[in-house]
């Protein structure tokens, strides 16, 4: 059996839950639905990363401790993630015990392995990006982010990452998937190729964070002590744990573009340095803006993620963040763009389908799925077009292609609306003839498998509403193995009820 394991970044706790980590949440675990549903054996990682100067400001400006601060925190992130419907294996806090655990284990490894030295730390430092940046990259004295830099003179512990630029150089060449899309490998590539200096690692001007494994004058830098959630969660520094062994292999990591540099550069540096394999793939998308403005507090144009869900829906919110943009590409989210894309697919296309050909059932054929009769040209065309779908949606996951997977499947069904028109089935049975009735039954028949299909491949993007259209098909069985049987006649239709009633912008 496969094994897959899916991780979003772990989500930094110095604000509250926005749109992108909703994002982020929402693809890794569409992906992670689709291989449970193909039969794979899956591991969905996510967390709250509570360490960093940052977090500590944060608490400071709440009035709280660190600890209650990001207990209250990641007590949110938690919600969002129940919130949207989410399934993760694991949520991890890298203020659990376990994590300190892990975090001093690789950094002990790559002591041992004479990848750490002491030194001074002399440069810039933006607190807000938690990050270190080149003289070369401050504009107007700012970071690349606009993030306010400061000058930072203090003792710090340093990893040896320039000597790691031909080996990551290498290893990316040897692996040219290992970073997606093409347009974020290149940036990484032509990083890398620009030279790498030695990192520094710890911090001793404020103590929220994981000490350095035999010096508690330090704590550890947060993109070496965060980024160890990932093999935290699979049972490191146990290097014979079953799913460390089973599932790191397969990893594939999702994240915002503006921390891809942390994890194709730091990240697979540092794994190199311990003897682990980078993960297989680390996937980068891209940004929401919002009516083609960057969201921001001050701006008062930030998505609340909460009032998205309680006003038009869980599976409406996970819809259409799949299906608008690309993934990898950056999209724009406006209120009447989403109210306009979840009435055309879902109400018209979708929902109009459904209801209008399982009502039709449900009043004109006994209420259960009719035999078929003779197949036309054009039933068996249909048919095949449902049967070979999953050969693209297989090819569409593990590119991590989620809008086209969603748009595969929506060509079925636009299809099938297409068919149900051409045959009108509504003639066939006004007209009563017995070869007009065996001919209506074989185009119901006919959809009625066709909508199986289409719930079933849409489950991982919108759980709960194609299981409100398996329901009323009588479906049981849901797994894409399921398929390979062919509808049953005579199955036993619930009364149908509309699953995606046509809403308007609130």
């Amino acid at each position: 059996m496969t094994n897959r394991c899916i991780t979003t970044p772990i989500y930094y706790l110095n604000g509250d839950p926005h749109l992108g980590h909703v994002y982020t949440t929402v693809a890794a675990d569409v992906l992670a639905r689709y291989w449970r549903l193909a039969g794979a054996r899956v591991k969905f990682l996510t967390g709250t990363d509570e360490h960093g100067q940052k977090v500590a400001q944060a608490a400071e400006e709440a009035g709280e401790t660190p600890q209650v601060y990001t207990d209250r925190m990641s007590a949110l992130f938690r919600e969002m993630t129940d919130v949207v419907n989410a399934t993760p294996d694991v949520f991890l806090r890298t203020t659990e015990e376990r994590h300190h655990k892990s975090a001093q284990a690789l950094w002990g490894k790559l002591v041992k392995a004479g990848h750490i030295y002491e030194s001074t730390y002399k440069g810039w430092y933006a607190v807000r990006d938690e990050a270190y940046y080149e003289e070369s990259e401050i504009v107007d004295g700012k970071a690349p982010t606009g993030a306010p830099v400061e000058w930072r003179e203090e003792p710090s512990y340093f990893f040896r990452l320039s000597a790691w630029e031909r080996p990551l150089l290498d290893y990316y060449e040897a692996n040219p998937k290992a970073i997606a899309p093409l347009g974020r490998r290149n940036e990484i590539l032509g990083f890398i190729k620009g030279g790498l200096r030695d990192l520094s690692i710890s911090r001793t001007n404020f103590d929220w964070g994981v000490a350095v494994p035999g010096d508690p004058t330090h704590v550890m830098y947060v993109w070496i002590e965060a980024l160890s959630y990932y093999l935290t969660c699979l049972g490191f520094p146990d290097e014979d744990s079953p799913d460390l062994k089973d599932f790191w292999p397969e990893s594939i990591q999702l994240m915002g573009k503006d921390i891809i540099r942390f994890h194709a550069v730091y990240w697979p540096a540092f794994l190199m340095a311990a003897d682990i394999n980078p993960p297989k793939r680390i996937f980068s998308h891209g940004w929401w803006t919002h009516n083609g403005e960057k969201m921001s507090k001050s701006l008062g144009n930030v998505v609340n993620p909460f009032r998205l869900v309680d006003t038009y829906g869980v599976d409406s919110v996970r819809y259409f963040l799949m299906r608008e943009i690309p993934f990898g590409g950056d999209g724009d989210y406006s209120e009447e763009g989403f109210v306009q894309r979840i009435n055309s697919d879902l109400a018209n296309d979708l929902g109009n389908l459904s209801q209008r050909v399982l009502t039709f059932i449900y009043k004109n054929a006994g209420a259960v799925i009719p035999t078929p009769d003779f197949l036309q040209s054009e039933d068996h065309e249909i048919l095949a077009k449902a049967a070979h779908l999953h050969d693209k949606l297989r090819d569409d996951m593990e590119a991590q292609a989620l809008q086209a997977y969603v748009q595969h499947i929506w060509e079925v069904i636009s299809e099938a609306n297409r068919y149900v028109d051409a045959q009108k089935p509504w003639s066939l049975n006004k007209s009563g003839t017995p070869e007009d009735k065996a001919r209506m039954g074989t185009v119901l028949y006919v959809l009625a498998e066709v909508i199986r299909h289409a719930a079933i491949y849409v489950q991982p993007v919108m759980p709960d509403s194609a299981g409100k259209i398996l329901d009323q098909l009588g479906q049981t069985d849901r797994t894409f193995e399921s398929l390979k049987t062919p509808l049953k006649p005579g199955t036993k239709l619930s009364e149908p009820v509309p699953v995606f009633p046509r809403v308007e912008k609130m």
